[in-house]
């Protein structure tokens, strides 16, 4: 039995932000602070994104009312019942709460009936295990429709406000790089993908080939962190195991970091993955129309293609699909993002085959799935 994406939707808050209405939203730290942003800025490439706080720092929004939101667009252009749906699979890097897990907060808020529910929680990759779940219950015949979605709510933790007061805030009032960079690159958001056990039969779908995701975490520390204190000598420490909460939030455990250094130590190992695919038959490289490539900044992409090149592997710059210089990175959501944009555009055909590459940092993920467009365009 085979798997199709037949549907998909997205929901970004708020209007655009541009680079020069971000601090409005995230909050001003120092003058320098904000050079270091313009630094980060030029390292992305990012010229907008969404965030679900207004300049003040409010928001109705949750990261399970991004989700149904994104599922209410799906739903809105998708000729299916929502009670034929008998499993939902979610992404993200933080939830709401931290119990109970975000599927249960999604299915309620979107006000879908009874169902079997998974809750995954990684970085980026995420959405790809949300996927995987959801192609291989259909697969197996478990259910004939199940949703995969992707949600994150990370602005929450930049606004100034986050910092003060903390260990990771200097006296000149600027972060540390591992701290900055998170907080001038990622953004809010969600997206869904209806996954059924047929095409669709209003337009074009996507044939789930295959999807391959094997996580390195063997081989490296986590690199992107929340709920620790890392020590000088490089060991993290769970924010509970401080003993003193209060202690833990000075010390920054709760505040998103990310190791740089380390996340380019990772692109040989994910280029590796793509070679051992290539080996294998899976990935013919002159055979993909479109890769849709998830990169947290236009700087990594130019390393990526630099390596690739070398490598003999690179897939052509024109084939490359992406929307992240216009609607940022927006992590767990940035892959069904890309596939529900593809999707509403009028670049397929049948027959094409879709790469979708998930590299994620937090502790060492790489995730890739093929498709194939399927079906008439309506």
């Amino acid at each position: 039995m085979e798997a199709y994406v037949t549907g998909s939707g997205q929901c970004l808050p708020g209007p655009p932000i541009s680079n020069a209405q971000m601090e409005a939203h995230i909050g001003h730290l120092s003058p320098r602070a904000r050079r270091m942003g313009q630094l980060m800025l030029r390292r992305n490439g990012i010229r907008s994104r969404h965030y679900a706080i207004d300049a003040e720092g409010r928001s109705d929004w949750t990261v399970a009312k991004l989700g149904a939101a994104a599922i209410a667009d799906l739903l809105s252009r998708a000729n299916l019942d929502p009670a034929a749906i008998g499993f939902l699979a979610t992404a993200t890097t933080q939830n709401d709460l931290m119990v109970p897990g975000l599927a249960s907060g999604v299915q309620a808020e979107s006000g879908l009936p009874p169902l079997e529910v998974a809750s995954l929680q990684s970085v980026c990759a995420s959405s790809m295990m949300a996927m995987k779940s959801a192609a291989l219950q259909i697969a197996a015949g478990e259910h004939r429709a199940a949703l995969a979605v992707g949600a994150e709510f990370a602005s929450r933790y930049f606004r100034s406000g986050q910092y003060r007061d903390t260990d990771t805030l200097a006296d000149d009032m600027t972060l540390a790089s591992d701290a900055e960079f998170l907080r001038w690159t990622l953004s809010d958001g969600a997206a869904a993908l209806l996954i059924e056990d047929r095409p669709s039969a209003r337009g074009l779908s996507l044939r789930i080939d295959w999807v391959s995701q094997r996580s390195f975490a063997d081989r490296f520390a986590p690199c992107m962190t929340g709920g620790a204190i890392r020590g000088a000598d490089g060991s993290i420490t769970p924010w509970s195991m401080v003993g003193d909460i209060h202690a833990a939030a000075r010390a920054g455990a709760f505040q998103l970091r990310q190791d740089v250094d380390a996340l380019h130590r990772m692109l040989p190992v994910w280029l590796a993955e793509l070679m051992r695919l290539i080996d294998e038959g899976r990935v013919v490289p002159e055979e993909v129309d479109w890769f849709l490539c998830h990169f947290s900044a236009h700087a990594l992409r130019e390393e990526m293609t630099r390596l690739a090149t070398r490598a003999g592997c690179m897939i052509p710059a024109e084939r490359w699909f992406t929307n992240l210089y216009d609607k940022g990175n927006v992590g767990a959501a940035s892959p069904f993002l890309m596939i529900d944009d593809l999707l509403r555009s009028a670049a397929l055909t049948p027959g094409q085959r879709v790469l979708c590459a998930v590299p994620e940092s937090g502790q060492c993920i790489m995730a890739y799935a093929m498709l194939t467009v399927v079906g008439e365009r309506r």
